[in-house]
């Protein structure tokens, strides 16, 4: 059976993809591009706004219109939250986010028996972590590892606790061993992904929480990185950051979600956080770390957001010094709270985030020149502009001359930047490993 996945959204949906390509491989099937001749094309679904939605659905028709003989397949975000629009389209499978090996089952059924199937779970009853294949393609420098799933938030804004259910950890064991090998299949770094990885271990009931998974996973693979994914700022306490900062492969890069850098907008969006405690966080990471590189998220225009407000977040991520910002306009996700709002105008919405993008930038430009000088491990990775690209700790893009250097780690002198990324040089005797 040849299979075509085409994936959209979150790097958690990414991996998912991956490992289900992986077990189909290991049935004995063949995975292919979403473009090629296949037996099934499946969807995996994004559902974080309405456009997500309809990217969706786009997909779904474009399966069906160019591959009418094929069965057409959907499972992800979207049809775990809208069930009753997904059965409204000409798909043979409808599953959601749980089970992806039941999910190949049922493929296999539909492909062999030509009939229609649909198989949504409830996603609030699941208690256990489906552990699925980590790794990536052969080609790849960079591995993930899926260590949570499930979120309890409840963002305002926020689907997906709806579609994925509680958070349900990784045993510490199973993914020490995921970890080791990786680094056995030749894997330079590891980027831990998760719906919510800041709650990994809550349902564990055994006191550890992500630290102790960090430092487990530092052991089970020494000598490759490992990278963490988005986090909550309750996470970054003084125990997390002492502990952290002892660990030679933990990158001292750190994406804290933020969302708004006001109070009043905080509140709104119902985020377990204010300004101060975020401040905290950032402070506690430039204590304890030289030169961290700390990320963020950004919505501007939420509802209600007066000009006020948002010049109180422009004020509060200046102060931040971000190393780098993804800035979005808020976008109406049906179903959630906010969505109930008094919403404000698009061209306001997005004149906020031009706004809050110049102010990113400029911090982004600084935290390069920052780097000039400095002698950062660079994990190179393929042929660029003539020259070799690879990501430095930081997470930093980093050119430097030289071949044949995919999957190699060398030390790099910054000599200089464009604004977007570094420049460096390596020395005759700069090969770590």
């Amino acid at each position: 059976m040849r299979v075509a996945i085409y994936t959209l959204g979150c790097k958690v949906n990414q991996y998912e993809t991956q490992a289900m390509e992986q077990a189909l491989r290991a049935r004995g099937h063949e995975a292919v591009d979403f473009g090629e001749d296949a037996d099934a094309y499946v969807v995996n679904t994004c559902s974080v706004t309405a456009v997500s939605d309809q990217k969706s659905r786009q997909m779904l028709h474009r399966a069906r219109r160019e591959h009418p003989g094929a069965v057409v397949a959907v499972c992800g975000c979207y049809p775990q939250t809208h069930a009753e629009d997904v059965r409204k389209l000409d798909v043979d499978l409808i599953a959601g986010t749980g089970d992806r090996a039941g999910f190949l089952d049922l493929l296999e059924r539909a492909v062999t028996e030509r009939r229609r199937i649909k198989a949504i779970d409830q996603s609030f009853e699941r208690r256990m972590f489906e552990v699925l294949p980590a790794g990536g393609m052969e080609s790849r420098t960079r591995a993930m590892l899926k260590v949570e799933d499930g979120c309890v938030n409840f963002c305002s804004y926020c689907i997906i606790p709806y579609a994925r259910g509680p958070v349900r950890s990784a045993p510490l064991e199973t993914a020490a061993a995921q970890a080791a090998q990786l680094k056995a299949d030749g894997y330079r770094e590891i980027v831990l992904t998760g719906i919510e990885i800041s709650s990994w271990g809550r349902d564990l009931k055994t006191g550890q929480t992500l630290i102790d998974l960090v430092e487990a996973l530092c052991a089970a693979a020494p000598g490759v990185r490992i990278r963490l994914g988005s986090l909550e700022p309750r996470t970054v306490t003084e125990d997390f950051c002492r502990r952290a900062a002892a660990l030679p492969e933990l990158c001292p890069q750190f994406h804290l979600s933020l969302q708004s850098g006001c109070d009043a907008t905080l509140r709104r969006m119902n985020r377990k956080y204010d300004t101060a405690r975020f401040a905290h966080s950032v402070a506690l990471l430039n204590q304890y770390f030289v030169h961290p590189a700390i990320t963020t998220d950004l919505i501007t225009g939420f509802p209600e957001e007066t000009e006020a407000e948002f010049r109180q977040t422009l004020d509060f991520i200046q102060s931040c010094r971000f190393a780098q910002m993804h800035i979005f306009p808020y976008s109406i996700r049906p179903g959630t709270p906010a969505a109930k709002m008094e919403q404000v105008p698009k061209a306001v919405k997005e004149e906020r985030a031009r706004r809050a993008a110049a102010a990113a930038g400029e911090m982004h430009r600084a935290y390069l020149a920052d780097c000039v000088g400095q002698v950062y491990p660079v994990l190179f990775e393929q042929p660029k502009d003539g020259k070799f690209s690879g990501h430095a700790p930081n997470y930093m893009e980093v050119l430097a001359e030289g071949e044949n250097l995919h999957n190699v780690v060398k030390d790099v002198r910054i000599t200089g930047t464009d604004g977007a990324k570094l420049f460096g040089e390596i020395g005759k005797d700069n090969i770590l490993t």
